[in-house]
């Protein structure tokens, strides 16, 4: 017998529901989003909120584009980075370039599947979304 589907595993009785690959996509994108701005100490609620509303956004997105999902972890990330940068100003700062001024970090591809952020100015990957905290 399946296990998810296994009555000793479910208490309560009620029907297990599996998560649609959008559903997927969109709580590992917002995971990941948290887990860079949690690298950064920048997860206020309001900033969790900008995340949510970023989510909501996309999921609408993807329900009328379904290829797009590969897509939805760099945009959840370019919503938030635009968002903050309207409110407090450039996220996440570039960690390699140590000369200079301040400058915040890119997601690349724009619109592709596995997306990094990118230091345009030194020209290197910095980390998978999702992976600051490993710097």
């Amino acid at each position: 017998m399946d296990p998810d589907n296994d009555p000793d595993n479910n208490p309560t009785g009620d029907p297990v529901v599996p998560i649609s690959p959008l559903e997927q996509a969109l709580h590992a994108a917002r995971a990941l989003v948290l887990a860079d701005l949690a690298a950064g100490e920048v997860v206020a609620a309001d900033v969790v909120s900008m995340v949510e509303e970023s989510v909501v956004q996309r999921r609408w997105w993807v329900e009328q584009w379904p290829e797009g999902v590969a897509y939805v972890a760099g945009l959840v990330a370019q919503d938030v980075q635009d968002a903050l940068l309207e409110a407090y100003g450039r996220w996440p700062l570039c960690p390699v370039c140590a000369a200079g001024d301040p400058h915040a970090l890119e997601v690349e591809p724009e619109l592709g599947p596995d997306p990094h952020w990118v230091c345009h100015k030194a020209g290197v990957k910095v980390a998978a979304v999702g992976n600051l905290g490993s710097l």
